[in-house]
């Protein structure tokens, strides 16, 4: 029973690094796509996601019949429970990329507002973050997790910016204002990723070390923190 619990737990792992990764293309396609002006890598996004909507029901099927045939304790408890909103926060990915595909396909049926500076600038800090947040899930590093979920005050001060520089070029000119709104929706879609990958980040402190650091992530959080059983 106990090799059979460890493979099953295994398949889990397995599908949700899957799942990680369809989510962290899904985000840097629709980047690609904006920068590129590909409406086609765009849409590509968009039919893509399905894949991700099935992922979560099946992880979802898979924790629950574990939890009700096995009933586990501990650390193998926690796994599962973070698993299931481990899937939540990658699906949830997959929407804001396709939300970044979408508003991409609105612009490109008008000339570019301007060169994209500060949005790429938060798209390469965003997709860090997601492979951040599943390489500390791989790898079980506490002190990983904890240096992402510090660092999404510079993804907020790039969309402060970004909402900055928009807003002066709908005030000095209404032409540009589907387009800078369209653009200020992909710098809110970026700053959402970047906050999902902060609670997959904080999902791996609990699964590992058995407590929540949600809302008070503290400056004494150290990486030689006790791992729990």
């Amino acid at each position: 029973m106990h090799r059979h619990f460890e493979d099953e737990l295994d398949e889990l792992r397995t599908e949700l690094l899957y799942m990680a990764s369809l989510a962290e293309k899904a985000v840097e396609f629709s980047i690609t796509a904006l920068k590129n002006r590909d409406a086609k890598l765009a849409q590509k996004v968009i039919e893509e996601d399905n894949q991700l909507n099935q992922l979560e029901v099946k992880i979802d099927d898979l924790c629950v019949d574990l939890i009700a045939r096995i009933q586990p304790l501990a650390k193998d408890l926690r796994f599962i429970a973070s698993a299931m909103r481990i899937d939540k926060d990658l699906e949830r990915i997959g929407d804001h990329a396709v939300n970044i595909a979408q508003h991409t396909q609105e612009l490109l049926k008008e000339p570019e507002l301007k060169p994209l500076i500060d949005i790429p600038r938060m798209a390469t800090l965003a997709q860090g973050m997601v492979k951040s947040a599943i390489d500390a899930f791989v790898h079980s590093d506490v002190q990983q997790a904890i240096n992402l979920c510090r660092s999404d005050d510079e993804v907020d001060a790039l969309e402060d910016q970004v909402l900055r520089e928009l807003i002066t070029y709908m005030a000095n000119d209404s032409r540009t204002i589907s387009r800078a709104i369209h653009l200020i929706m992909i710098a809110k879609n970026l700053e959402r990723v970047a906050d999902l990958s902060t609670n997959v980040a904080e999902e791996v402190v609990f699964m590992i070390e058995a407590r929540s650091v949600k809302h008070h992530l503290g400056k004494n959080d150290v990486h030689d923190s006790p791992q729990v059983r």
